[in-house]
């Protein structure tokens, strides 16, 4: 008995609306689940089980917003009950209002590719468009929506961890230089790279791809623009 209800259980979660809903919505922003469930606090392996195994058999309610915010559309896509209008007193007749305030924040996508050439994370950048993520998800890890920009990685010197045509979101912010992912810009070349502390005043400038060398150099020639805190790509 155990056998077929898991065969059924798994037959009808593939079927649900809701979920093939969210996989369409991934590939139409060419983002993967696992960056989804990082956007959600989660486990790697979060959306994926939820899409393939049933489990959770439906998305928890603040989970559910955040998705729905960062996609643009309407809860109800993603499984939310039909939402009943309610009429504020005091508003315009037939005018509806929700019980709670989007929150969300429009990161503005910038028209540089790190990597590829001369640039620089300034704001006289006009944006081409903007990649929503959740204001909750960035609160908790400390962001300020001001202080960010997405980007895109073009080539494969960051290759596993980051791959062409991947988008990162970059913090701007000033903060006490550690460890890891960064976005500076090295002989009026803008680079992702991984960075640490060298010897004698210096950073190493580390691409995870082994086919290209590290760089040693000194720390005064290396303008630190930002660090890389989110990725997100196609499948």
């Amino acid at each position: 008995m155990n056998s077929r209800f898991g065969t059924q259980q798994h037959g009808e979660s593939a079927m649900d609306p809701a979920r093939t809903r969210l996989v369409a919505l991934a590939a139409e922003r060419g983002v993967s689940l696992s960056a989804l469930s990082g956007l959600l606090g989660r486990n790697a392996a979060y959306l994926q089980q939820f899409v393939r195994k049933g489990s959770p058999r439906k998305l928890e309610e603040n989970d559910r917003r955040t998705l729905a915010e960062f996609f643009g559309v309407d809860e109800a896509e993603l499984g939310a009950p039909p939402r009943e209008t309610v009429v504020t007193v005091g508003s315009p007749a037939g005018a509806g209002a929700q019980s709670r305030g989007a929150d969300w924040a429009d990161i503005p996508r910038l028209p540089l590719g790190a990597s590829a050439g001369p640039g620089t994370l300034a704001q006289d950048f006009a944006p081409i468009d903007r990649l929503r993520f959740s204001g909750r998800w960035l609160r908790q890890q400390g962001l300020e929506p001001a202080m960010l920009s997405v980007i895109e990685v073009e080539g494969d010197s960051m290759e596993p961890t980051l791959r062409d045509g991947d988008e990162i979101l970059v913090d701007r912010s000033q903060r006490p230089l550690r460890s890891g992912l960064h976005v500076i810009r090295l002989d009026d070349v803008l680079l992702v790279k991984r960075l640490e502390p060298g010897p004698a005043g210096t950073l190493l400038i580390i691409s995870d791809n082994p086919a290209y060398p590290r760089m040693q150099r000194p720390l005064a020639d290396v303008a630190v623009l930002g660090r890389v805190v989110w990725k997100g790509g196609r499948i």
